[in-house]
């Protein structure tokens, strides 16, 4: 008797539901909504305001935000055509069949739940500030893309992240801890607030073709490339520019001029928008801009640090 052996042939194995459900809500993107929550409550640590608990429900709640918007900025571009098979934006689990299109949004809304959740908690133990920046958050999430705003498609994408990730994610980190609003958090929510649109800027210029083809009109179709490359410029220099503004006004420590040792990743990223023009190269820039981010911002998030420990 002989043993028949047989093979089967197979393409790629299809990835477990947790790591499709990792590509989805975009992991590697969500220092965008942790780092300003870090910088905002180490603002407040320095001002003698500090609560663990309170800390958590803020991080956790900001991070189901962002997984909600990325979520349905996925479903919305896919339904509007703007993510296509050949797209290099968004997480591409519904072009690649991972998920279902209604996967993906009912995924969104079940992650704007729990932010929900979080952010109630919170509402209960600081009040109603706090219910005013999180259904401003919520909906600005939702209609990034969503008709009948579709905040993205009509230029205004760098403005509503430049506000809700900067600012908004830093005052309200601050407000949970401290139970007021300062001047000194606004002005270090507004680095982070640059190079997060900047992030998205970048993005734009390498999806410019695409995005015209689908009717999104961002900046970066909307301006010239050069007159784009020059904002992106603009949003980095403003980062440089304002950490020197508030140590001089006082506001920020000394030591947030530590952040300047990023600069040589804002060249990086700038050497290749303002040379390149092939969508390929242009990712590496969308990967510079985001690592530009989270550099800065953890380094920023440690500067200040240090200066509450020290109290300089």
């Amino acid at each position: 008797m002989t043993e028949a052996t047989v093979i089967t042939s197979s393409g790629p194995s299809r990835p477990g539901v947790f790591a499709i459900w990792f590509q989805a809500i975009r992991s590697y993107s969500l220092t965008a909504s942790a780092t300003p929550v870090l910088i905002g409550a180490a603002m407040a640590a320095r001002d003698g305001f500090f609560s663990l608990p309170r800390f958590v429900l803020a991080l956790v709640g900001a991070l189901a935000i962002q997984i909600g918007t990325n979520l349905i900025n996925d479903y919305y571009d896919y339904v509007k055509g703007a993510d296509s098979p050949e797209s290099m934006g968004g997480s591409r689990v519904i072009q690649q069949e991972l998920l279902s299109p209604g996967e993906v949004w009912w995924g969104g809304i079940g992650a704007f739940t729990i932010g929900a959740i979080f952010g109630l908690i919170l509402v209960y133990q600081c009040g109603w500030p706090i219910l005013l920046l999180g259904i401003a958050s919520v909906a600005a999430g939702y209609f990034y893309t969503a008709a009948p705003v579709s905040l993205a498609y009509v230029a205004l994408g760098e403005l509503t992240v430049f506000v809700f990730m900067g600012p908004v994610i830093v005052l309200g980190a601050y407000y949970v801890m401290a139970l007021k609003v300062a001047w000194a958090p606004l002005i270090a929510s507004l680095p982070i607030a640059c190079l997060v649109a900047a992030i998205l800027h970048v993005n734009n210029i390498r999806d410019v073709d695409s995005d015209r083809v689908h009717r999104k009109r961002t900046l970066a179709n909307l301006l010239t490339r050069r007159a784009a490359n020059l904002e992106l410029a603009a949003f980095d220099a403003g980062a440089y520019a304002l950490i020197v503004i508030g140590v001089l006004m006082r506001a920020l420590p000394w030591t947030v001029l530590l952040t300047f040792v990023t600069l040589g990743r804002a060249r990086d990223e700038l050497r290749i928008v303002f040379n390149e023009s092939d969508p390929d190269k242009l990712n590496l820039a969308v990967l510079r801009s985001a690592q530009l981010h989270l550099e800065f911002g953890l380094v920023l998030f440690a500067a200040i640090v240090v200066a509450w420990l020290f109290g300089w």
